[in-house]
């Protein structure tokens, strides 16, 4: 479900969004996977250059999909990263996290499911997205290198998660992709090392590139100029 941003041409435009596709496009891949049996989930990216009737529009074509196929087993919802970024700006506030993941959980009545983005906001705000719709805090997460690269670095283990969730007055459980219950937290049936870190594909400082990425036109700013400079 990932790549979804804000299903408005106009903001994917504006976003630099070359090799993804458009609005109509990502409806139809996730149409066609549930037509096939899949399940997916369906992210919004909000915060960027979008306006707020932009995101409402992306909720509604959301729903309507979802009243359509009833593929989507969970909306995720986060804001904008602005560190490492060409585009900058200044990142959204918790408080309209919030209300974002609240005016999801009333229009997106067809969606059982509602993740916290703790990923992105911490686990405090992750805590108390679970009073505003949420009901999913997401995976224990090993390796993260999307939000780490636009300065997100917050990392939460299952012991971690379990103690936000129970301070907020729910009872934690496992489940897998399907949203299908499986037990207990891990770590109470039998030891688990903590994990207060998350692993990362590149070390810090590390500017080689990959060989399976060497030959795919660079996206940067650096790039971008690099090409309209004359060729000897």
């Amino acid at each position: 479900g990932g790549g979804a941003e804000i299903l408005v041409d106009r903001v994917r435009k504006l976003l630099n969004c070359y090799s993804k596709s458009s609005a109509d496009e990502w409806l139809d891949i996730m149409r066609q996977a549930h037509h096939a049996g899949l399940r997916t989930t369906a992210t919004m990216m909000y915060g960027s250059v979008e306006t707020v009737e932009e995101r409402i529009e992306h909720l509604m074509r959301l729903r309507a999909l979802q009243d359509e196929t009833g593929g989507f087993t969970a909306f995720i919802t986060w804001s904008y990263q602005p560190e490492h970024t060409e585009l900058g700006m200044y990142e959204a506030t918790g408080v309209d996290y919030l209300r974002t993941l609240a005016l999801a959980r009333v229009v997106l009545d067809n969606f059982d499911n509602l993740q916290a983005s703790w990923v992105t906001q911490g686990g405090m705000v992750g805590q108390l997205s679970l009073a505003f719709g949420a009901n999913d805090m997401g995976s224990v997460m090993i390796e993260e290198n999307v939000v780490r690269a636009a300065g997100a670095e917050y990392c939460m283990d299952e012991v971690e998660i379990v103690r936000n969730v129970e301070n907020a007055g729910f009872a934690p459980k496992r489940r897998n992709m399907h949203y299908e219950i499986l037990g207990d937290p891990i770590f109470r049936e039998r030891a688990v090392p903590r994990r207060l870190s998350l692993d990362v594909a590149k070390g810090e400082g590390d500017a080689l590139m990959p060989d399976e990425l060497s030959n795919y036109p660079g996206r940067s700013r650096a790039a971008r100029l690099a090409r309209q400079q004359p060729q000897p």
